[in-house]
């Protein structure tokens, strides 16, 4: 390949996103959104553009690289290094995917619940996915199975959890309850003796009063001496209060349950490295 290669972008109506046109195919017959680093670890090219600072989201379409920057980024600062980490991907002959066999999995159900499926995707889709849009969030469907609808969301959708719940559980008679993708993998470390007594701190003591500022901390996993915590609803992404938050909700776990030594958050406001969600994890 030629080392010669222009990258035009397309500024839309949104101020914090761009669209950057590298003149070649990117992602062939669809589009694909990263809306963390986690669903970023398949792809080397969105891996590469979340270590730089400030980037929210990366989205791939049939011609475009979009990437979403927040609120406090300088795109003066950033487009120099988004074109540098889109050449170099194209120079390096990348896949876009790694595994790309893997998205075909990626919305997981019975072929027997297609019409389940199809009628919650059509729910989400025409009267969930636009609020939450709205208000800066997103929603996507990514699975079902025995009553539990499976979804990733993302930003502020954390605050309508209970009325997707609401809305589903009054049109799909099938429907049991709302899984976060990410919880939906079987973790042992839930079950130990650390993860249930974390678990009960939690659903007895922390959780009911962070619901009064429409906030809820989720238990993610509890490995050896550490548990990983997600903020989630009112709490995520609120600057100082977020700090204060995590910071008693650690002192409660390690009063509570001695042996846990250090309380991660897995929500990872601040766009570096997570340390919970890795490739392979």
């Amino acid at each position: 390949m030629g080392s010669l290669m222009f990258i035009q972008t397309e500024v839309s109506s949104d101020p914090n996103l761009v669209k950057f046109l590298p003149g070649k195919e990117v992602l062939a017959g669809r589009e694909m959104v990263f809306s963390d680093r986690v669903s970023a670890a398949r792809s080397p090219l969105a891996s590469r553009l979340f270590d730089i600072e400030s980037v929210a989201e990366v989205r791939f379409g049939a011609d475009f690289v979009g990437v979403l920057k927040s609120e406090e980024g300088d795109w003066q600062l950033m487009k120099p290094a988004i074109l540098g980490a889109i050449m170099e991907h194209y120079l390096a002959d990348l896949p876009m995917i790694v595994g790309d066999e893997d998205d075909v999995a990626e919305e997981d159900f019975d072929q027997a619940d297609s019409g389940i499926v199809t009628e919650i995707k059509e729910l989400l889709s025409t009267r969930v996915r636009p609020a939450i849009t709205e208000g800066g969030g997103d929603i996507k469907f990514r699975g079902y199975r025995e009553g539990k609808v499976i979804v990733e969301l993302s930003g502020s959708a954390y605050n309508y959890r209970t009325g997707i719940e609401n809305l589903l559980r009054h049109y799909v008679a099938e429907f049991a309850e709302l899984v976060d993708y990410r919880d939906s993998k079987p973790k042992p470390g839930l079950q130990t003796p650390n993860g249930l007594a974390v678990q009960r701190l939690l659903d007895e003591r922390i959780n009911p009063s962070v619901a009064t500022h429409g906030g809820h901390i989720a238990l993610v996993d509890v490995q050896e001496d550490t548990a990983f915590i997600r903020l989630e609803g009112g709490c995520q992404g609120c600057g100082m209060a977020d700090v204060t938050l995590k910071q008693g909700v650690e002192v409660e776990i390690k009063k509570e349950v001695p042996s846990i030594a250090h309380v991660l958050d897995v929500t990872d406001h601040d766009g570096g490295a997570n340390p919970y969600y890795q490739p392979g994890k």
